[in-house]
């Protein structure tokens, strides 16, 4: 952690919704001029997406059936510290960016599925924002929720999670039905050792849960809107937390525990505006005066 270079980090496994969040984040930076270094979670990956492939054959042919995004194997999550722990020091590090469309692709004259060259945090940012899978991670060899300032987690209910994942894999990917299950069903061991227990760290947890029914998402035909789901959202440290104004600015939010509120779905943006703002212009506040 560090007064004078402030680290966020959203983390959430693919399709949870974190790049949702890293927008309301982006409007409270513009909105507030605050001047913040974006890295993407995916640019830690240890292979590209044709690299992927083979590295997955590969664990295949060697009867390592679980190779997946979601493990320490298959990413650099010791440059990942490494760029935590240079930050929140001196504010720089060492980062690069994933080009994942045709679109980025052609900004960066490069092919698409492709890492960009490292490159330097340029200097004077106020502060760091991460957003993707290992924000709070912790493994035998790397502790990077020790040097992030603010922590989130973005965790829909877990058949939510899998309709998204199947929704936006067969619609906007390409892939098959099949295939997307056996992705699921290959990466379970990852999430259940690397992915969850990061929400157990996070400072603030949205959880989206859908108030329809989602039994058999691998049948769903549609994701539940933002208007059929409430969002739950856990403080850990709940003191300091104005629980009686959120109550009143949004409307049909209720308490469900002394550091829970659930909130309708079409309010988590509001809701994200009103919590996060005040915390950030505290982590800036702080290293104003540092």
């Amino acid at each position: 952690m560090s007064v004078r270079h402030p680290i966020i980090a959203v983390t959430g496994s693919s399709g949870a919704g974190t790049t949702t969040v890293m927008k309301s984040f982006t409007h409270i930076f513009r909105r507030e001029r605050i001047n913040a270094q974006i890295v993407e979670g995916d640019a830690f990956h240890r292979f590209d997406r044709k690299g992927m492939r083979e590295a997955l054959r590969q664990s295949e042919r060697d009867g390592a059936l679980n190779f997946s995004h979601f493990g320490p194997e298959a990413n650099l999550l010791e440059e990942l510290q490494q760029l935590f722990a240079s930050y929140g020091e001196a504010g720089n590090g060492k980062f690069r960016r994933y080009v994942h469309d045709d679109a980025e692709a052609a900004a960066c004259n490069q092919d698409a599925g492709t890492f960009t060259p490292w490159m330097d945090v340029p200097e004077k940012t106020d502060l760091m924002f991460y957003e993707g899978l290992h924000g709070a991670v912790v493994t035998e060899k790397v502790d990077v929720a020790r040097h992030a300032d603010l922590l989130v987690g973005v965790v829909p209910i877990i058949n939510l999670e899998w309709i998204q994942k199947l929704h936006r894999d067969q619609t906007m990917r390409g892939y098959s039905h099949e295939a997307v299950v056996d992705t699921i069903l290959r990466r379970m061991p990852d999430y259940v050792n690397y992915i969850c227990p990061q929400f157990s760290r996070t400072h603030v947890n949205f959880q989206r849960v859908p108030t329809v029914d989602t039994s058999n998402p691998f049948t769903a035909r549609e994701i539940p809107n933002a208007d059929e789901s409430f969002v739950v959202i856990r403080f850990a440290r709940p003191k300091g937390i104005d629980f009686p104004y959120l109550l009143t600015m949004l409307r049909d939010s209720f308490m469900s525990r002394p550091n829970v509120i659930v909130v309708p779905g079409g309010k988590m943006g509001l809701a994200m505006q009103l919590i996060f703002t005040p915390m950030i212009l505290q982590l800036i506040d702080r290293r104003a005066r540092a």
